[in-house]
């Protein structure tokens, strides 16, 4: 019994460390997608929950079920070959770029905070994320059932340092003058659509190599849980900040009040959160590169991470800026593709 737990505990932790990036940490895409329209977030939050929960568990049953060992066989299994073979190259640009973007903010977060040079950050982050994925799966589980606690729990910190400080109430239930938007309303689909679409990277082969199906399940809805936990957290935790759009790194704010003791563990789950993003992707990358080309395992990584730092280098926000857009309407569309599937 105390087997099976571990078992889900650790697929609850890859799937949040898979889905919580920066972004998280520093409160902006809370704000972007949620805290920025008053009481419609906040139901929006619990909309994307549910939505996390079951599809996100969902879409790993439905893998162990058709043994697919990378996304690549379960994009066939929902778009069909011929549209798949399209979309998964989008999926691996996008996995690759995702993984540069990052590596280029732990080089910001070592060059900004701690007032070393950005490449011993990306340096650093690349070997780390190499010897944790040399593990493999085991890997996998071991780091982010050491990290996603930590995020959980600070998150939760931030909530308890905030809510009581006045006003909580009148922001929760607070309506935007614009009302209901088209943007509002697709918030939360257009939210866990993206972050769901590049999990699947990590969570089908996860759902692959564990088969238990019940052991799948309950760490699937566990790690759906705590990541509405985390988001649910972050947005009372920001809501109460005046003129929240303004800021960039808004729960930065909320730490200088909290002390300076506090902002160091603000830094460590700011990496930590960036850490496990990259080795989630690269892992996916690596698990589907894998299927049509027999090299051994390191070689691959050690590819994808100097194709990541060479396109972290040369920038990615004009790419980013095609792709993004493009990527977000087939991830609603795979969101729906999943919702309709049976799981027998």
């Amino acid at each position: 019994m105390l087997s099976r737990w571990a078992g889900v505990f650790q697929i609850a932790a890859v799937y949040v460390g898979t889905i919580v990036g920066a972004g998280f940490a520093t409160g902006k895409e809370i704000v972007e997608f949620f805290t920025q329209y008053g009481l419609y977030g906040f139901l929006g939050i619990l909309i994307a929950g549910y939505l996390f929960i079951f599809i996100g568990t969902k879409m790993m049953l439905i893998s162990s079920r058709i043994h697919a060992a990378s996304y690549e066989e379960f994009n066939e299994y929902l778009f069909g070959k011929k549209i798949a073979s399209i979309i998964n190259l989008l999926f691996l640009a996008m996995l690759v770029g995702v993984s540069a973007v990052m590596l280029s903010g732990a080089g910001a977060v070592f060059e900004e905070q701690l007032g070393m040079s950005k490449h011993i950050g990306v340096w650093l982050t690349i070997v780390l994320a190499i010897a944790v994925l040399i593990f493999g799966t085991r890997g996998l589980f071991a780091i982010n059932s050491f990290v996603v606690p930590i995020m959980i729990s600070f998150s939760v910190l931030l909530c308890v340092l905030t809510i009581g400080n006045g006003g909580f109430l009148e922001s929760l239930l607070h309506i935007p003058e614009t009302g209901i938007t088209v943007k509002v309303l697709f918030s939360p689909f257009s939210y866990t659509a993206f972050n769901l679409a590049l999990a699947q990277a990590v969570l089908v082969p996860i759902a692959y190599e564990v088969q238990d199906q019940e052991t799948i399940k309950r760490g699937g809805m566990l790690g759906g849980i705590f990541l509405t936990i985390i988001l649910l957290s972050g947005h009372f935790a920001l809501m109460t900040l005046p003129n929240i759009a303004d800021y960039e790194i808004p729960s930065a704010i909320i730490m200088k009040s909290a002390g300076e003791t506090l902002y160091w563990v603000f830094i460590l789950v700011i990496y930590g959160e960036i850490f496990t993003s990259v080795i989630g992707n690269i892992f996916g990358l690596e698990r589907q590169i894998s299927g049509f080309w027999k090299v051994p395992s390191i070689c691959i990584i050690l590819l994808l991470f100097m194709i990541a730092f060479f396109i972290s280098e040369v920038g990615y926000g004009r790419l980013i800026g095609y792709l993004y857009p493009l990527f977000g309407y087939i991830s609603l569309l795979f969101l729906v593709l999943v919702w309709r599937s049976k799981v027998e």
